[in-house]
């Protein structure tokens, strides 16, 4: 009997014992291919020498020491990286433990900015359906996934969501792909207008939304008209790259591909590379000059925020990142990858969509291919899915709800970036059997 409060009280898990490269292995000796990285988090997959050796040196050194009393040199040299790495206008990093609470500093930080400015009326947050920021309440409350909100609702505060960028559903026939980003992204001009420009603070969005909708990227000029209307009507612009930042798209922000920059990003899973919990909210210069000449305490904190070890680790990972030319790498493979789930599973019948960017890659699973009519939710395929690959020796991520909450399936892959050629070919041999195997349960 475990007395682990595990995920879900009825499913056995097999005990993970050691790792290396891409792989996992349990304690009954079987090998399995990381091919989602956990959660987009092992983008330099698993017993990387360099990140455990900065994390042993911190260790050796100071191992923590509360962010109230001391900063600490690992902190003080991660937040200047990210500056390097960063556009000029954000220059000033939080540190924090973790996705959500990144969202959580960010969502405050907005809230405070306009107080600061002498604007306090500013109090509302406009996101997008079929989005996911956190399972805080904060964060939960600004996310569009409704199915891990529905038991929540009543303790959320109040948040309003416009449409996501979603072509393959909602792209109208005859529509140009222009055509299509600037009437959905000119939903957000009309809810900010609905509420009053003067009561709203900020809007939220994935660059890539992750593992609600499955690595759906933003068709061309939605971001662009998306930061024509925040800067119009005074809203910030808040980017949520948790699980497609820091190198997974191909470029080490996501943004940076949208030719935009936002007033907020928040990162996190792949800053440490699953070697130590971190998160972080990067802040335009203005809002932090907003508070530093104000006020001059942002009103927020955490135990373990600017962990030395943590941050540590996250600058071993940046480093080895942009030294080992990784995002040329993650640009390379990411091609590679999709050529080949496109020849091996865009023939299968169920196979609707395959889309991403870099090593960020997600596969939609319909019941016909023309209508784009989704699986039953009652076939569970992302259960199936999941337990059969992992049989086969696969992680990957496979979800539900992928439309709206309730209807649609999808499959997201997103392996670390020291993926080789012939390991791609052997994630999607295994990943083809898989696939063969759990539709015998819906089909």
């Amino acid at each position: 009997m475990s007395h682990v409060f595990h995920r879900h009280c009825h499913t056995p898990l097999p005990t993970v014992v050691s790792g290396h490269g891409i792989y996992l292995s349990d304690s009954d000796g079987k090998l399995y291919l990381d091919g989602c990285g956990g959660a987009a988090v092992s983008n330099l997959g698993h017993n990387h020498q360099r990140v455990k050796a900065a994390i042993a040196q911190q260790l050796g050194a100071i191992p923590y020491a509360h962010s109230g009393f001391f900063t600490s040199n690992s902190s003080e040299q991660l937040a200047k990286r990210l500056a390097e790495l960063a556009p000029d206008a954000l220059k000033h990093t939080y540190f924090v433990s973790g996705g959500s609470e990144a969202v959580e500093a960010a969502l405050k930080m907005a809230r405070q900015y306009f107080v600061e400015k002498g604007k306090p009326q500013k109090s509302q947050f406009i996101a997008r359906r079929q989005s996911y920021h956190g399972n805080t309440l904060g964060a939960l409350s600004v996310g569009g996934n409704e199915w891990r909100r529905e038991p929540f609702r009543p303790i959320l505060s109040a948040a309003h969501h416009i449409a996501p960028c979603y072509a393959y559903r909602d792209q109208q026939p005859g529509e140009s792909e222009l055509a299509y980003s600037m009437r959905v992204a000119n939903e957000l001009e009309q809810k900010i207008l609905e509420l009053g420009a003067d009561n709203v603070m900020a809007f939220i969005a994935e660059p890539v939304v992750g593992a609600t909708a499955g690595a759906l990227p933003a068709t061309e000029g939605y971001f662009k008209r998306i930061r024509e209307i925040c800067d119009t009507y005074d809203v910030l612009l808040i980017l949520d790259e948790v699980m497609c930042g820091i190198g997974r798209t191909g470029t080490f922000f996501a943004f940076e591909q949208e030719v935009i920059v936002p007033d907020i990003v928040t990162v996190a899973k792949g800053l440490g590379a699953g070697y130590q919990p971190i998160g972080a909210t990067i802040v335009h210069d203005d809002i932090y000059q907003a508070i530093a000449s104000g006020s001059g305490f942002f009103q927020h904190g955490h135990t373990f925020m600017g962990h030395p070890m943590a941050c540590a680790a996250a600058l071993a990972t940046i480093d080895t990142i942009i030294e080992d030319s990784l995002l040329d790498k993650v640009r390379l493979r990411g091609k590679q990858l999709l050529s080949k789930l496109n020849d091996t599973l865009g023939p299968l019948p169920y196979v609707g969509d395959i889309r991403g960017k870099g090593l960020f890659i997600g596969i939609e699973l319909v019941a016909n291919k023309q209508s784009k009519a989704p699986l039953p939710s009652c076939s569970q395929a992302h259960e199936a899915i999941k337990t059969v690959a992992m049989n086969n020796g696969l992680m990957c991520y496979p979800m539900a709800g992928t439309i709206d909450g309730k209807a649609g399936h999808h499959i997201l892959l997103a392996p670390p970036f020291i993926i080789e050629e012939h390991q791609l070919d052997e994630l999607v041999s295994k990943l083809h059997a898989s696939l063969l195997q759990a539709s015998a349960q819906w089909m």
